[in-house]
């Protein structure tokens, strides 16, 4: 594909909803998890959407993981889509034609919500809440970091659970 160059499409605008989070591959899953826990903890929304394609879907998944095990009671629902995506080349030199490709792109959207009465739970990527026992309050820190003989202080005392 030397002999060709992309063109940059216009993507159509998607307007952001106020409970979404969007998880990109570049950016930082603390700030994803940070943002979705201040949504659920701090502007009190029941519900939030988590979402990603292609390579970011591992980071949704995990942010989505890590949210349920700081705020407890939320329900889950799991919906997986193939979304079409086309790319046009175009060529560097005259006689060749203009390139059209069309690939798939896997996509992930994770519903997490307080209220059972707001999901579907026949839905098959339903989950509900995990025990309370299994939930760690969220830390009111994000960017600071534990001192550096901290985790060993901790499994030295049994407290790590190492």
């Amino acid at each position: 594909m030397d002999k060709y160059k992309r063109v940059e499409t216009e993507k159509p605008s998607v307007p952001s909803v106020p409970n979404e989070v969007r998880v990109m591959t570049d950016g930082k899953m603390r700030n994803y998890i940070k943002y979705a826990t201040t949504l659920l903890m701090i502007k009190g929304e029941d519900l939030i959407v988590v979402k990603g394609m292609g390579r970011a879907i591992n980071k949704t998944v995990t942010v989505a993981e890590i949210v349920k095990r700081r705020v407890a009671g939320l329900h889950q629902d799991t919906e997986i889509a193939s979304l079409e995506s086309t790319d046009t080349w175009e060529p560097h030199e005259e006689g060749l034609d203009t390139v059209v490709t069309a690939r798939s792109v896997s996509a992930v959207r994770i519903t997490l919500c307080r209220d059972v009465g707001r999901m579907d739970t026949s839905a098959p990527g339903y989950q509900q809440p995990i025990p309370e026992a299994h939930v760690q309050p969220l830390q009111t820190t994000f960017d600071k970091k534990p001192p550096k003989n901290a985790l060993k202080k901790e499994v030295a005392e049994g407290v790590g659970g190492g």
